[in-house]
């Protein structure tokens, strides 16, 4: 048993984003925290479960089971490991990605917003991403509908690359309608997860993926979100880790902008109103 046998185990039977595991295997090592796991470490009733589950993993079907699905899976210290994932608190135990790999090493601007944009977000997400891809920039965002998508198409308008860091199995394709951007993005960027291969889209781990969007990238801007919404956390989740994060104003009664507005009122984000204000902005915050 080596260190990444013993973290695409660790990985196959710990939930994505879970705080406490996270933290002792990088405080520590995978190896030494699935030892210490077997060999009474950790107490056997409250951690009966996992225990259990990781006697019965391999390494070899963990890993069987990502090369499949034509990903890859990647851990610290790989060559194309995204390192600025482990400022967060609860960095991910290793991540699954497939297409190519070498953009996760890019500067990259993270666009997120509302699944129901308006025609003036669509067009705003497009441009934006469109504007730092001639920049040499990727665009990360989520896969999603909405300012997502735009991102993402925006991003590949330009001929530029994008990385979709989704909230299930790489062999899933959530939302079912974007199957095709999936591929397309493959083809110049990449999708990532830290979902073992059949996980399924749960509430929950859109709030886990959402942390990952903001830690990959060196900023986040919301193009339009309602006043609560799960691109609200993923500027709070950048602000925590101190990278820029900026907003895009909408009419004063759009409530797909409420969300943006509250931002830019609580001073939590920058309002930027064009592609020139936000490279500005991020200039002088990094």
């Amino acid at each position: 048993m080596n260190e990444l046998e013993a973290r695409a185990i660790l990985f196959g039977a710990v939930e994505g984003g879970h705080g406490f595991w996270s933290q002792e295997i990088f405080g520590s090592s995978a190896l030494r925290i699935y030892e210490k796991l077997l060999n009474g470490g950790y107490d056997s009733i409250k951690y009966g479960p996992l225990i259990k589950q990781i006697s019965s993993l391999s390494a070899d079907q963990i890993l069987t089971s990502i090369e499949s699905c034509g990903a890859k899976l990647i851990v610290p210290g790989d060559l194309y490991w995204p390192a600025r994932v482990e400022d967060l608190a609860a960095p991910p135990i290793a991540l699954v990605a497939k297409g190519n790999l070498e953009v996760l090493q890019s500067d990259s601007l993270a666009i997120v917003g509302t699944r129901n944009p308006t025609n003036y977000g669509a067009r705003i997400a497009g441009d934006f991403a469109a504007g730092f891809v001639d920049r040499q920039w990727s665009i990360v965002s989520g896969g999603a509908y909405g300012i997502d998508s735009f991102a993402h198409k925006g991003a590949l308008a330009a001929e530029g690359a994008t990385i979709a860091v989704i909230a299930c199995g790489i062999d899933i394709n959530y939302p079912a309608g974007n199957a095709r951007l999936f591929e397309e993005i493959c083809e110049s960027g990449a999708i990532i997860t830290e979902f073992m291969p059949g996980e399924k889209a749960l509430p929950h781990r859109f709030l886990t993926r959402n942390r990952l969007i903001a830690s990959i990238s060196q900023a986040t801007l919301v193009v339009e979100a309602a006043f609560r919404s799960g691109s609200l956390r993923t500027a709070r989740d950048a602000a925590e880790l101190m990278r820029p994060v900026m907003a895009i104003p909408g009419p004063i009664n759009s409530p797909t902008s409420e969300g943006c507005h509250r931002l830019i009122g609580e001073r939590a984000a920058e309002i930027v109103t064009s592609i020139a204000d936000a490279v500005e902005f991020i200039g002088i915050n990094q």
